[in-house]
This record gives structure tokens, C-alpha cells and sequence, in this order.
């Protein structure tokens, strides 16, 4: 029995962290981690899996005068594209990603007339801003 629970909980851990990486806040990793535990491992994994998510969502947390910067763009959406944004996907390659001044670990784009803050290097969302 212990080595199902503890199986469960690393299973949890894994699980929790890698959707709390597709999040770019705090308390989003901790509610998605929490959802994620408590599926797989019950009342238990979901403390676990809260727990992982919130230090992991954290990690990945969106510096302030980043959103700011990009929230004030006053630019119409530039492309319409059929999929949904997602975090933790990446951008199709026919929407122009633009540099956020001051931050070269971040870029945005306007898509569907929403803002979002990409990672440079995939292009992946980190934030879809509200």
C-alpha cells in the first residue's frame, strides 16, 4: 500500500509540475497542481500537487512591468488565427511576435485581439493577458 501511495505521489509531482510550467502565475500552478494531484491521487495528491504547482508557478512568474508594458499597447490584432491560445503552446509562425522594450526574455503579439506575452526562443505563450 505504501508503495502505491508513494508512487502515486511522484506520479503527482511529475504531473503537477509539468502543467504548473504551462502557467505563468503563482496561484494558477497551485490550483492547476491541486486539480491534477487530486485526480491521480486523491485528498493527499491534491495537497502535493498544489503544493508543487505553486513553487513551480512561481518560478516561471511574469515580472509586473512586463504585463504592464504590454497591456498598454493600443494596436488592432494584427492576425486572426482559428486555434485557441493556449499557454504552454506555441504561436503559429504567421503571427508577428514584437520585442517587449527593457525584457529580452520576453516578446508579445496581438492575436484575436489579445495580448500575449511569448517566450523568444519557442514562441511558446506564457501569458495571455486580461
Amino acid at each position: 500500500m505504501k508503495g502505491k501511495l508513494a508512487a502515486s505521489l511522484i506520479a503527482v509531482s511529475v504531473l503537477a509540475s509539468g502543467s504548473a510550467f504551462a502557467q505563468s502565475t503563482t496561484a494558477q500552478g497551485a490550483v492547476n497542481g491541486a486539480r491534477t494531484g487530486g485526480a491521480v491521487a486523491g485528498p493527499v495528491g491534491e495537497m502535493v500537487g498544489g503544493t508543487v504547482g505553486a513553487a513551480v508557478g512561481a518560478a516561471v512568474e511574469v515580472p509586473n512591468a512586463v504585463i504592464t508594458s504590454v497591456q498598454g499597447v493600443r494596436e488592432p490584432s494584427a492576425v486572426t488565427i482559428e486555434e485557441p491560445i493556449v499557454v504552454g503552446e506555441p504561436l503559429p509562425a504567421a503571427v508577428e511576435v514584437r520585442p517587449v522594450p527593457g525584457y529580452v526574455d520576453y516578446r508579445y503579439a496581438v492575436v484575436n485581439n489579445q495580448r500575449v506575452i511569448v517566450d523568444p526562443r519557442t514562441r511558446r505563450v506564457i501569458r495571455v493577458i486580461e
